[in-house]
């Protein structure tokens, strides 16, 4: 397999207390990073955006994912949409930054026209001069090629090869665990979206996001209230894993001021937070008052794009009452995050440690990240006996 036996994987596919993590080609081979491009990333449900970023009407955002050419849209129906960011004639791409279509998408290259739900509408020329249609062209055939998608608190997902099951049947237990939460969430504005360009592989921001051990050491501010003891473990075998804290406070102003929480709640949430890493790309924080969503980007290799985003739980905590607090709240998260960054670039750079064997896992504290391990590492197994 692309610079790296199948073999090499069977230390990580064993018990969390003999287990090893992924090799070093996982991190530093580009055979192998283009080969997880299609068995972790296409073939799953992998996050590309948020909803917020086509918020109106006729909104369209242009989206690279791993060289895929990708188009958010808001159709006249006000739901989103995801295309293949390519016109069905000769391959054009359709819009290159961020708009508003007022009328159609229209390509540059030809004057190919589709509505905002993909449909090809026009083709100027295409049987001659002043011809606009032509026998051999069926339009209802040529419509934009449609992303499977599914839009999740806000997330926008996508299952770029169609194989995988419906996301409701994937990520059933995270719903349910969270049933909750299953409640409007409210966009925090400018202030609450911001992006962090991170030199390293998009999976050890995963593995990082995925445990508590390291918090006192890198997090001391937070591990101040919020202490490795008052953290637990999450575990959902080939769909997520992360930690919970028992112990959440509630930011506030110096007047007292607090977010208003999510309708419903029972009394776990009053000091409960949980951090889960939801397969493959995707890292959620869901709290009492806020929830916060990081969509990974993998740009190259050995880069990587975080791309975070903010809500609230009423829309009140969205409007100017609450632009203070939110603006608190965001440079505390953003510090927080920031505060990885050297470990997982230091990682980056450490696998290029030639004899360094994958690493092992502390049993009590380190679960959450060898099932990443592990979950990434089962998705070659359709190869390997393809192979065999």
């Amino acid at each position: 397999m692309h610079a790296l036996s199948y073999s090499d994987l069977d230390a990580v596919l064993t018990e969390l207390n003999r287990a090893k993590g992924l090799p070093n080609a996982h991190y530093t081979s580009q055979e192998v990073y283009e080969a997880e491009r299609q068995a972790v990333l296409f073939d799953n449900w992998s996050g590309v955006g948020f909803a917020k970023d086509v918020p109106e009407i006729g909104d369209v955002k242009p989206i690279d994912f791993l060289g895929m050419p990708l188009l958010l849209v808001r159709d006249k129906d006000g739901a989103v949409g995801v295309f293949q960011n390519t016109c069905r004639h000769r391959g054009m791409i359709l819009v290159d930054a961020p708009r508003k279509i007022e009328g159609a998408l229209r390509c540059p290259y030809h004057s190919w026209c589709y509505s905002l739900k993909g449909e090809l509408k026009a083709t100027p020329h295409v049987g001659g001069p002043g011809h606009n249609t032509h026998a051999d062209i069926d339009k209802s055939e040529l419509g934009l090629v449609r992303i499977r998608h599914f839009v999740w608190h806000d997330v926008v997902f996508v299952n770029v090869s169609g194989t995988a099951p419906a996301f409701e049947e994937v990520h059933a237990d995270l719903i349910a665990r969270w049933a909750e939460f299953e409640q409007p969430v409210y966009y925090g504005g400018p202030e609450s979206s911001f992006q962090l360009e991170v030199k390293t592989n998009w999976k050890l921001a995963i593995e990082n996001y995925c445990e508590s051990y390291h918090l006192p050491w890198i997090h001391p501010g937070l591990n101040s209230y919020s202490r490795l003891e008052d953290h637990y473990n999450i575990e959902a075998p080939s769909r997520y894993s992360g930690q919970g804290t028992e112990v959440y406070r509630q930011l506030s102003n110096t007047d007292g001021q607090v977010f208003p929480d999510f309708d419903g709640l029972s009394a776990k949430w009053d000091t409960a937070a949980e951090y889960v890493a939801l397969y493959p790309n995707v890292l959620l924080g869901i709290h009492r008052d806020h929830f916060f969503a990081i969509v990974l980007e993998p740009k190259a290799l050995d880069q990587t794009v975080e791309h975070i985003a903010i809500y609230y739980a009423q829309p009140e905590a969205a409007g100017p009452a609450f632009d203070t607090l939110r603006n608190k709240n965001a440079a505390q998260w953003k510090s927080v995050f920031v505060e990885d960054i050297f470990v997982v670039e230091g990682m980056q750079r450490g696998r290029h440690g030639v004899l360094f064997d994958g690493g092992r896992f502390s049993p009590a504290m380190d679960g959450p990240t060898h099932m990443f391990h592990h979950w990434v590492a089962s998705q070659f197994r359709p190869q390997q006996q393809a192979a065999e």
